[in-house]
């Protein structure tokens, strides 16, 4: 195959489609549609390993869609009435198929790389100066399963020509992979209602959601000998002549499912896992951050201290030690585990996006005066309760002359009740003496290690005693 004829395969035919669709569809989710996928640290351009996981969640589209994309190019000598012209020609019948699935091939995999280029551009652009290598093999194997899920189209519509193989083959195909994809909202780690090792056979994988996950070693070599069978049986089946060929040809795709299936976990904890270079803490005395947000520590660092020193003053001997980026994996909506002695961040939070100077100051101390149990981003939302504790906490320890709001106050029901009991027990705090006032943020400090909720508004307003 010269490179003269294949310019005019992908001229005249449909070969160059599905790459397009691949590549423009993706950018158009992407980049017209404000998603979670542009929120937090596991954003699709905030961290390289969460671009290549965004870019492999898409698949869950784009897989069933190629796949019937290359039983309708698989089509094509039939449609035209040349199939028996074509078999009386001296040319073998792998050099007819392989000029075809080489188009195909070379479109999806153009198409998919301009995509990740386009993601690996913006991260690299981004404030993030952690470069693992651990998200090629991520993209790699995406690509692959494009290929040979279009390969795989290609040879069944060669076998089985008939107008209804295309749509039959997207429905069979979405249905399976709809089945099979993991979910991200099962627990910790993403998990499925399929056995693991046969949910690893979908090349689409659940919502990324965590920086700090990532695929383990066994899953990527289990896939590919996967798709490298299903792209062998694809390709066999387009070059088969004969009825005993075509049943030949699904040899390659048992075969590789076999030994996928024992490579592949069992278990969702050997599937995603967490990558240790990342979560790696680097310090600036007693302010760390992981590896993947290193880029942040500089900015963290002295307001971290600062926090620490007011603390210490507000608290006394009961007051954190250090400040460290919480690495924790949790199930949505759990609560984290939190520790006396540290004081948590968490880069999704919605007050540390883009808190800076001052503001970042007051957060830290915020969160260190009455440590949230719960979390307050865009995923879980929340916190209604949480942050009109931290506001009164942070503008006492700061010396405020009013209750200053560290998020803005809504018109959620929740949210007004909240800020109504710490408008009423802020005026109730100032009017006491100062050890009285010390004592009731001691009292709230120890009810917010112990997550009693909603009792911290009745612990400042002095109601209760946790």
């Amino acid at each position: 195959m010269n490179g003269r004829v294949l310019r005019s395969e992908l001229r005249r035919s449909v070969a160059p489609w599905p790459g397009l669709v691949v590549l423009g569809g993706s950018l158009a989710v992407f980049c017209l549609i404000d998603g979670i996928w542009w929120r937090g640290n596991a954003g699709w351009t905030a961290q390289w390993t969460s671009m290549a996981m965004w870019t492999r969640y898409l698949l869950a589209i784009w897989w069933p869609l190629v796949v019937g994309l290359g039983a309708v190019y698989g089509l094509r000598d039939s449609r035209s009435r040349m199939a028996e012209l074509l078999a009386t020609t001296p040319l073998p019948a792998w050099r007819r198929a392989a000029l075809p699935a080489g188009a195909m091939a070379l479109t999806l995999a153009s198409g998919f790389g301009l995509l990740v280029l386009v993601g690996a551009v913006q991260v690299a652009q981004g404030p993030t100066t952690y470069l693992p290598l651990g998200w090629l093999p991520i993209s790699l194997v995406a690509a692959l399963a494009l290929v040979a899920g279009a390969v795989f189209g290609m040879g069944v519509a060669r076998a089985l020509p008939s107008v209804l193989t295309p749509p039959a083959l997207v429905v069979l195909v979405l249905l399976l992979t709809g089945l099979l994809m993991n979910k991200s909202s099962d627990g910790a780690l993403p998990s499925s209602i399929a056995p693991n090792r046969l949910a690893q056979l979908s090349p689409a994988i659940a919502e990324p959601r965590q920086m700090l996950l990532t695929l383990s070693a066994s899953v990527h070599l289990g896939q590919t000998l996967w798709l490298l069978g299903l792209l062998g049986t694809g390709f066999a089946l387009l070059s088969a002549v004969t009825r005993r060929a075509r049943l030949l040809a699904l040899t390659p795709a048992l075969a590789g499912a076999a030994l996928a299936l024992l490579i592949l976990p069992g278990a969702p904890r050997d599937t995603y896992v967490v990558d240790e270079a990342a979560a790696t803490l680097v310090c600036d005395g007693p302010v760390c951050v992981t590896q993947a947000n290193r880029s942040r520590l500089p900015e963290l660092a002295p307001h971290g201290k600062e926090a620490l020193r007011v603390l210490h003053d507000a608290l006394g001997d009961q007051a954190p030690t250090s400040v460290r980026e919480d690495t924790e994996l949790r199930a949505l909506g759990d609560q984290r585990e939190l520790s006396r002695d540290v004081v948590l961040v968490d880069f999704d939070e919605r007050q540390l996006t883009d808190a800076k100077g001052e503001r970042l100051t007051r957060v830290l101390i915020a969160q260190g005066l009455a440590p949230s149990c719960r979390a307050y981003n865009d995923r879980e939302g929340g916190g209604y309760a949480d942050v009109a504790v931290q506001s009164f906490a942070a503008s006492w320890a700061l010396h405020d002359g009013r209750l200053q709001p560290r998020a803005e106050r809504t018109g959620y029901e929740y949210s007004v009740k909240a800020w109504a009991e710490a408008d009423t027990a802020w005026k109730k705090l100032t009017a006491l003496s100062p050890a009285e006032q010390r004592s009731r943020i001691a009292e709230l400090h120890t009810a917010a290690l112990a997550c009693t909720g909603y009792a911290q508004l009745k612990v400042m307003a002095g109601e209760t005693t946790p």
